[in-house]
């Protein structure tokens, strides 16, 4: 395939600078105040935020098994 310009001449080279990623800021820390509250409430075996609640998981559970509430199946030729 032949080009459709003309190549003579002297080529200038643009420089295009590369995006870099930002840098995430460290993660800030809880203030005093709530680390020694979470603290307290872990000693005292309380549900923290964002931590794992088996009691909550148990109290949340469906109680009623799948299908429970539905009619057994008919015995065949029992007049229904």
């Amino acid at each position: 395939m032949t080009p459709t310009y003309s190549v003579t001449g002297r080529r200038r080279r643009v420089f295009v600078p590369r995006p870099t990623a930002p840098v995430a800021p460290p993660a800030p820390q809880d203030p005093p105040i709530y680390r020694d509250l979470m603290r307290v409430w872990a000693d005292r075996g309380r549900t923290l935020p964002g931590r794992h609640d088996p009691e909550w998981i148990r109290l949340a559970a469906p109680t009623v098994l799948r299908g429970e509430f539905s009619d057994p199946p008919a015995l065949p030729r029992d007049g229904r």
